[in-house]
């Protein structure tokens, strides 16, 4: 899994061999107590809550395309995200990779471990901030065929080729919490009619530095539990694009060929009463129909 994820050791002898942007996507008040020499801070990525019209896709891209482009991505350099800890932000470093996938930026790396994986090893922290050089950022259109919208999920439900994948806590599976910032946030409870699930969490393994990604052999394991292999098609959902994004990296790390992210997610499907949930305790069937 080394093509996506880094290692602390591994990031500080790239540092030294090409050029990096690294991206701190933490607070800006944990940025500011110590980060990686040179790091930018670009908090937005966890926090941008994204809709999927046509105007809300837009300007997602712009938004990100600018922010990326003023932190000095220009396409020649790696870019590098991180964060606390792998499940510290709700997979907020991974949702930088999806960014930066989705808008067909060539080389992106995830420190494996975070900010407490770089600092457990000994390297080097600062709690200066650089002055990075805006560079010019460009989108390539076709990478964001990776970024589904709710159109496009809702004609998904009922199809048993896609799996519809839901990768929330447990509590918003069936239905008690609406979202992990409290029970009531969004105005429904539930989740998309067809859905499977797989805890974020299952994609990774507790060790003694902290939470890291499984294997991939035993990442294809937990989605045969829900009857997805490589060859699935994979819509993923979470709340906000966030925990979906680490479960994205750990899928396409582990060789599955069609993964999409809904990255409106439930704070946009259940804000639509238009779109159908389901909702209580998820039934037999309702689990089991679309691995069928």
């Amino acid at each position: 899994m080394s093509d996506v994820l880094i290692s602390a050791s591994e990031l500080a002898d790239l540092l030294k061999t090409e050029p990096c942007v690294l991206i701190d996507t933490r607070n800006p008040d944990a940025y500011g107590a110590g980060h990686l020499p040179d790091a930018v801070n670009v908090h937005d990525i966890f926090t941008y809550l994204a809709t999927s019209t046509p105007e809300g896709i837009a300007e997602l891209k712009s938004k990100f395309a600018e922010a990326f482009g003023a932190a000095g991505l220009s396409g020649s350099e790696t870019a590098v995200v991180y964060e606390q800890s792998m499940n510290s932000g709700f997979g907020q470093s991974c949702r930088g990779y999806y960014l930066l996938t989705m808008l067909g930026y060539p080389k992106v790396k995830v420190l494996h471990g975070g900010y407490d994986a770089w600092a457990a090893a000994g390297l080097p922290t600062t709690t200066d901030a650089p002055s990075p050089v805006k560079a010019s950022f460009s989108i390539v259109p076709e990478a964001g065929e990776i970024l589904i919208d709710a159109k496009t999920m809702l004609a998904a439900v009922g199809d048993h080729g896609i799996a519809i994948l839901d990768v929330r806590d447990v509590d918003e599976w069936i239905g008690e919490s609406s979202s992990p910032y409290g029970k009531d946030f969004c105005p429904r409870k539930g989740r998309i009619p067809g859905a499977v699930w797989l805890e974020w969490y299952r994609m990774m393994k507790p060790t003694a530095e902290g939470p890291r990604f499984k294997s991939k052999d035993k990442i294809l394991a937990e989605c045969a539990t829900v009857g997805i292999s490589q060859t699935t098609p994979v819509y993923l959902y979470c709340f906000k694009g966030a925990r979906a994004s680490n479960t994205f990296l750990a899928l396409k790390n582990a060789g599955v060929k069609d993964v999409r992210m809904y990255f409106g997610s439930w704070n946009e499907w259940s804000r639509d009463p238009s779109l159908p949930i389901e909702e209580g305790l998820p039934t037999a069937k309702s689990v089991t129909s679309q691995a069928a």
